[in-house]
C-alpha cells in the first residue's frame, strides 16, 4: 500500500490530535509517523504532519473529513507534490576503543553529531530523509545499539515547484 504525507494546520486546542488521529484509524489507515508542533509564529495554531499507509480512495475521504473538522484550518496532501522532508534519530551506542574509531568514520560520513559521550556509550544525532536514517541505523547496528529514538517526518513543499505551479496558473 502507498504511503501518504499530509500536513494539517489546526487550532491549538484540547482534543484536536485525538479527533484527527481518529479519522485515520476509523478508516483503516495505519499512521506510520505523526509530528505535532505549536507554530512558532502563531501559538494559537499547531501543525501536524501525518505519514499514513492506505488506499488512495480512503485517503480522499479522510482529506474531505479533515476539512470538515471545526478545528482544522488547512489540509495539505503531499501526494503529487515534491517535498523537502526530514527526520531526526538519536542512537545510544555501546562503544570501546575498537568501535570508537569505526563510529567516528560513520559519524563523519553521515554528517552526524555526537551529542553525549560516556565511558561505555556514545549518543549520536542524525538528520535526513528516511533513506539516510535507515542506512545510518543499519551501519551502526553491528556496533551495539543500546537505545534509539526517532522522530516522525516533517515536510514542506519544494519552493521551486510552488513558483513553477503559480507561474503556470498565471498564464492560463
Amino acid at each position: 500500500m502507498p504511503s501518504h504525507t499530509i500536513s494539517v494546520l489546526v487550532e491549538n486546542e484540547f482534543g484536536v490530535l485525538s479527533r484527527v488521529a481518529g479519522l485515520f484509524s476509523s478508516r483503516g489507515f495505519n499512521i506510520e509517523s505523526l509530528t505535532v508542533n505549536e507554530d512558532p509564529l502563531d501559538p494559537t495554531v499547531s501543525r501536524m504532519v501525518v505519514v499514513a499507509t492506505g488506499d488512495d480512495q480512503i485517503l480522499e475521504q479522510i482529506n474531505k473529513q479533515l476539512n470538515k473538522l471545526v478545528s482544522v484550518i488547512k489540509v495539505t496532501d503531499f501526494k503529487d507534490v515534491e517535498t523537502v522532508d526530514r527526520e531526526l534519530v538519536m542512537v545510544k551506542l555501546a562503544v570501546d576503543e575498537r568501535t570508537r574509531i569505526e563510529l567516528d568514520t560513520i559519524v563523519n560520513a553521515f554528517r552526524a553529531h555526537v551529542v553525549d559521550i560516556g565511558q561505555r556509550s556514545v549518543t549520536v544525532e542524525v538528520t535526513g530523509d528516511s533513506g539516510k536514517i535507515k542506512a545510518f541505523i543499519a551501519l551502526v547496528r553491528p556496533l551495539g545499539i543500546k537505545e534509539i529514538v526517532r522522530t516522525g517526518k516533517i515536510a514542506l513543499a519544494r519552493t521551486v515547484q510552488l513558483e513553477t505551479n503559480n507561474h503556470r496558473h498565471a498564464k492560463e
